[in-house]
């Protein structure tokens, strides 16, 4: 009888070990024939996205097609709302098991998931719990194994992950948990600052360093001494001001713009990323030295989707947090747990927070009304005309369409009373007027109302 693909085992000394199986996902037809990429144990997704672990450049596929992940059953096998389908013998699979040696049609792209004999170990953490993480599936509770070996080091850790699944709350729980939790906790977005300024941002500048330089700036790094600085979207940081980053992991010391003399500093650096950075280095776009001296602990935070086991769990625990007056059952049924688990959770814990808030507020709009804009942006069925939109705009009019529908049915309980409606909403009254503007609902307002509509209007 097959060993499953992965297995929970006792060791001798009592800790828990997850054994995987080494297993690949191959292209063996197709624009891409040859491509492969190895199933990790939080699951890999395959599709045209840049975000996948493997990309595909076969125009018949979804954004996000589908993701493969081991689990004690068998290989499951995930279709991410694609538009074409994931077949497997015939069958168009949406979730199931699928054995080792399974042929894969995605659009004109065929791949073969491939099982070896090896098994690769991972050690367990006894704990649900690390810091603000939360979870009792073995997929994190081998992410907080490696956690809890980091934070007794003072080594460079890079923390992967989609986004939404909590890198940052990963970062600053290393912190806490760490010998440098009295120091300060430095947060460097790398993506959000434009390539010209990262410099000054990293290491400081001088006085007249540069144009606009009116007085000297304290670089992240001189502010992070005796902490950690935690450098968020590492992947976006620019080929120039790569060498920098690296020549400080290697001697500890900084330049600010500008200056003259090196400044010794004790840092801690944790660094996170939502992209396959293997792939970055291939591309030319990240350095290999700079990914090693980074990569000296890696730990892959896995999506939502593959720990379904933990979703219900999850959501009771924020509910607690967003509520804490209140038990999390008087408003969390059985049945709403039961839809959390079968969605798939694009933007991972941190739209099931988004809509455990919203469902706290307005119950009355049932889950599948709240989950209804998350589902549309994560699925691949979008309103064609969406496609043709710059990614602002198209994700502008989806939230405007929820947003006007939202006041219409708030409007339409509260009997157009739209003081009432504001406070059911927690908005102040003079913005929800301006929504109501905005939207031209101005008559669904005037009905019952006490008068506020028309001083709105003054």
């Amino acid at each position: 009888m097959a060993r499953p693909p992965t297995e929970l085992v006792k060791t001798f000394d009592g800790e828990e070990r997850l054994d995987l199986c080494r297993a690949v996902l191959e292209v063996t037809r197709g624009p891409d024939r040859g491509h492969k990429c190895a199933v990790r144990v939080g699951g890999i997704t395959v599709g045209t996205g840049v975000e996948c672990d493997l990309v595909l450049t076969d125009s018949t596929v979804s954004r996000r097609q589908f993701e493969v992940r081991p689990t004690p059953d068998g290989f499951v096998l995930a279709d991410l709302r694609s538009t074409n389908g994931t077949w497997v013998g015939g069958l168009r699979v949406n979730h199931g098991v699928v054995p080792a040696g399974s042929k894969i049609v995605v659009g004109r792209t065929t791949l073969l998931l491939v099982a070896r004999k090896e098994r690769e170990p991972h050690l367990l953490s006894p704990h649900h719990r690390f810091g603000s993480l939360f979870g009792q599936s073995a997929v994190m509770r081998r992410c907080f194994k490696l956690l809890e070996r980091a934070a007794d080091t003072d080594s460079t850790v890079l923390i992967e992950g989609e986004s939404g699944t909590g890198k940052e709350l990963a970062a600053r729980s290393l912190h806490e948990k760490s010998q440098r939790c009295d120091g300060p906790f430095v947060v460097v977005d790398c993506g959000a600052i434009a390539a010209n300024l990262i410099d000054s941002e990293l290491f400081g500048h001088e006085k007249g360093a540069f144009t606009g330089a009116v007085e000297k700036h304290v670089g992240a790094f001189v502010r992070a001494h005796g902490g950690t600085l935690f450098l968020d979207e590492i992947g976006e940081l620019g080929l120039e001001q790569q060498p920098r980053l690296l020549r400080f992991l290697e001697r500890r010391e900084v330049r600010t713009v500008g200056g003259s003399g090196e400044i010794g500093v004790d840092v801690r650096v944790v660094a996170a990323t939502n992209r396959r950075m293997e792939e970055a280095v291939a591309a030319g776009s990240f350095r290999e030295d700079l990914f090693y001296r980074l990569a000296v602990i890696r730990v892959d935070l896995p999506p939502l989707r593959s720990r379904a086991e933990d979703i219900s769990i999850l959501a009771l625990e924020l509910a607690r947090q967003l509520r804490p007056q209140v038990d999390p059952s008087t408003w969390l049924d059985q049945g709403t747990l039961e839809v959390f688990a079968s969605h798939p959770w694009p933007g991972n814990v941190r739209e099931l927070r988004n809509v455990l808030e919203r469902l706290a507020v307005l119950p009355e709009f049932g889950i599948e009304t709240l989950l209804g804009v998350a589902a549309r942006v994560g699925s691949g069925d979008l309103d064609s005309s969406l496609t043709q939109l710059p990614y602002h705009q198209a994700k502008e009019r989806l939230l405007d369409s929820f947003e006007k529908r939202y006041l219409e049915a708030l409007l339409a309980k509260e009997e157009g009373v739209v003081a009432r409606a504001a406070e059911r909403a927690q908005v102040p009254r003079q913005t929800f007027f301006r929504l109501i503007r905005k939207h031209n609902l101005r008559g669904a307002a005037e009905s019952g109302d006490d008068g506020d509509a028309g001083a709105g209007r003054r």
